[in-house]
């Protein structure tokens, strides 16, 4: 990853947290709906085919079947 990109991303995270911060969410629901989010993204650009998922996120597959499951994500269980 570039070095500008990770900046950019690293902002932008920076900015997201601390507004999460001013409204009080607790930290983890910040970590769920950001791992939902994630999966859900990643899932999306795979087409929803689990193992090019798992791979490209570095997570073994059964682990990403179960984190999908018990994040309630319909379309990848």
């Amino acid at each position: 990853m570039k070095k500008s990109r990770a900046v950019t991303i690293h902002h932008k995270l920076e900015v997201l947290i601390k507004e999460m911060v001013e409204r009080e969410i607790q930290y983890s629901d910040a970590l769920d709906e950001f791992e939902k989010i994630f999966l859900e993204t990643a899932s999306k650009k795979y087409k929803g085919n689990k193992s090019k998922v798992a791979k490209a996120i570095g997570i073994h597959r059964n682990t990403l079947h179960s984190r999908a499951k018990v994040l309630k994500i319909k379309k990848m269980i």
